[in-house]
Parts: structure tokens; C-alpha cells; sequence
């Protein structure tokens, strides 16, 4: 029986795809094969040492101390794409919010007077206080075109905007989905100068923190609209706040509230809605939970942020079988960064000996035997 640890609530579509004649879910297990979590921060987390894999319903993985887990030879899983189509539309509505002035014209409406005689001729006289525009014809530039970046640019397209985009780690598998039709930035600040719309889809990383800061702004289109939907650090909030006073910027749309830009009248917040809706909490559910079994009973990865290089594994891990008599029926090997990940099918029993053998080879972190 395999144990699985939930630490947040996890769609039960997701989670009735564990057979229960092999697992059990247990959100106070004491040493779980695995966990399952959305948002609970793993940082400051004394994990146990029965843990084989970390499971993420989402695609970010900031909460997880992924080298410290791949030190242990604990594999990450995420879920990238999975929530790709509710962010998408939140970008859209965030676009059409900040361009028609629907936030204000909403808190406009929401302080009229339903007894107010003149109501109707009020209300004709002050719509002219929430002229805005159209997206058809304008520019929408998109930094970053994964699974997310790529939906954005896409539907944009659709809605009669050009697009713009940058994104010099752009997959094969990426390309493919982006229409022919989405024009190439050459750099960032290519892509500042000729949009009306930026919006945002990295990773939080080392490169990207900042990626917008005060040096933008003298780069920036004058009255651009900024939409982060990716990761808050991702722009300097100051600088945000220094364009929007100064007309640099025409707005700030975000999913992460601020105690820098929530006051401001040219910023609109949402509550982290991104992937907050039913669909995208299934999808991640039912793709994390696919992951980890895939993992635990046969030892397949796929969408690992740690795993699948270690020198010459493969020929130290053929010459220990090797000398135990095993013969070996295929062999597969990737790596990811630092770390390498080996599927090795023998024809005989692995006994204890072995185990303890290749456990010795250094550069090895973990040894299952299936």
C-alpha cells in the first residue's frame, strides 16, 4: 500500500484516480510515499525521509525547495498547460477591464441612488467619464510563449490585435501551437517600444525578477498597459508606480494585490484568480495524480522540474549489473540541468547486494527496485 500526503485541498476527480486497493490519501500520513500540494510552502518543511515524489496541481514551483529535493533524489512534478486556459482568459478579461474603464464605470454605478428621480439622465451625463477603447488594432506584446504565453497571443489574434513576441527559450512544441501570424520581438525592449499592452508569462527566476524596473520605462510605449499574471517580483513595483504617475503607463493589471499599488487609481488587482476555476483545479488534479502513479509503480517521469547529468552513470551502472550476472533488456536515460534519471529493465531479481552497490556509485542519489 502506497500512502499519498495532501497538504492542500485536492480536486477529488484528481484524486479518485488513485486505486484504493494501492493507495491510500492521508492529509496527517507520517511517512508518505508522496505529496500532493497547490500552494503550501515547503521551504521551512522537515519532510520525512519515505518521500519519492512531490507532486504541484500547478505549474509554478517557488513554494517547493526543488535543489534541496533533488539533493534526496526526490522528484518534483508539475503540471504545465493544465491551468493554461483559465489564465489566458483572465488576461483577456484583464485587457478588456482596463480598456473599456469597467472597474470605475462598476464602482460608479455601485454608488447611485436607486431613489434618485433624474436617475436614468445622471447616468447619460456621466458615461462620458468612462470613454475608453478598443484592443481591435492595437499591439499586445507577450514575454514568454510556453503553454500560457502562446494561448494569450493566439486569442489576441482572434480579438483583431497584432501581436508581438519574445522568447528566446521558446520549445519546438511551442512553436508549433503559435500562429504564424505572431510577430518576433528581437529583445524585451523591442517589444516594450511598439506595444500597447505587455503582458508577462516566466518564470520567477534569477533572470527574470525585475524584469520590468525603472530602466524600462524610458523604453516603454507611452501609455502602455502592463498585465502580470505570472509572478509579482516579476516587475518592480516601484517603477510600476513611478510610470503610472507619470503617464509611462496607462495601467497596471495584476493577479497579486500590493501594499505599493493597491491605493493606486490606475492599478487593477485580482485576488491570485489565475487558475481559480473548477476546470483548471480538475485538469491539474487529474495530470499531477497521472504523474506520480506513472512514477511510483513503474518509475516513468514526465513534466519533472528536477529530473531527467551525472558523468559517465551509464557505463558504472552497466558494469555493477554486469558483474552481478544481470543482463539488461533496455535502458533509457535523460537528463534535466545537473540531474540524470535511469529506467534500466533486467531480466533476473535485483537482490540487496546490487542495490547497495550502485547505491555507492558516486553521483547517485536514489535506487528503487520495481
Amino acid at each position: 500500500m502506497l500512502t499519498i500526503k495532501t497538504l492542500n485541498a485536492i480536486s477529488k476527480l484528481g484524486l479518485s484516480r488513485f486505486p484504493t486497493a494501492q493507495y491510500a490519501i492521508d492529509d496527517q500520513a507520517i511517512a508518505p510515499d508522496a505529496l500532493l500540494l497547490r500552494s503550501a510552502d515547503l521551504h521551512k518543511a522537515e519532510l520525512p525521509a519515505s518521500i519519492r515524489a512531490i507532486g504541484r496541481a500547478g505549474a509554478g514551483t517557488n513554494n517547493i525547495p526543488v535543489e534541496a529535493m533533488s539533493q534526496r533524489g526526490i522528484v518534483v512534478f508539475n503540471t504545465p498547460g493544465a491551468n493554461a486556459n483559465a489564465v489566458k482568459e483572465l488576461v483577456l478579461a484583464g485587457m478588456l477591464m482596463s480598456v473599456r474603464n469597467l472597474a470605475e464605470a462598476k464602482q460608479f454605478v455601485r454608488t447611485l441612488d436607486p431613489k434618485r428621480a433624474d436617475l436614468d439622465a445622471h447616468v447619460e451625463a456621466s458615461k462620458k467619464n468612462f470613454v475608453g477603447g478598443e484592443l481591435a488594432g492595437k499591439t499586445l506584446g507577450v514575454i514568454g510563449l510556453g503553454a500560457i504565453g502562446v494561448k494569450v497571443a493566439n486569442a489576441a489574434l482572434a480579438l483583431g490585435m497584432r501581436v508581438l513576441g519574445f522568447d528566446p527559450h521558446m520549445t519546438v512544441e511551442g512553436a508549433w501551437s503559435l500562429s504564424s501570424e505572431v510577430g518576433k520581438a528581437g529583445s524585451v525592449t523591442e517589444l516594450y517600444q511598439n506595444s500597447d499592452f505587455v503582458s508577462f508569462h516566466v518564470p520567477l527566476m534569477p533572470a527574470t525578477k525585475g524584469l520590468f524596473n525603472e530602466s524600462s520605462l524610458a523604453s516603454i510605449k507611452k501609455g502602455a498597459t502592463l498585465l502580470n499574471f505570472s509572478r509579482e517580483a516579476i516587475v518592480d513595483e516601484n517603477a510600476v508606480r513611478a510610470g503610472l504617475d507619470s503617464g509611462a503607463l496607462s495601467r497596471y493589471v495584476s493577479d497579486f494585490p500590493s501594499h505599493t499599488l493597491l491605493d493606486h487609481p490606475r492599478a487593477l488587482s485580482f485576488p491570485h484568480l489565475g487558475a481559480s476555476t473548477l476546470e483548471a483545479e480538475e485538469n491539474c488534479a487529474v495530470m499531477v495524480v497521472d504523474q506520480v502513479r506513472a512514477f511510483l509503480e513503474n518509475g516513468n517521469i514526465s513534466n519533472s522540474v528536477n529530473f531527467p547529468s551525472v558523468p559517465n552513470m551509464i557505463g558504472q551502472l552497466s558494469h555493477v549489473l554486469g558483474a552481478a550476472s544481470l543482463n539488461i533488456v533496455q535502458m533509457q536515460n535523460a537528463s534535466k540541468g545537473d540531474y540524470a534519471y535511469n529506467v534500466v529493465d533486467v531480466e533476473q531479481s535485483v537482490g540487496s547486494e546490487v542495490v547497495a552497490q550502485i547505491q555507492a556509485i558516486e553521483g547517485i542519489l536514489a535506487v528503487r527496485v520495481l
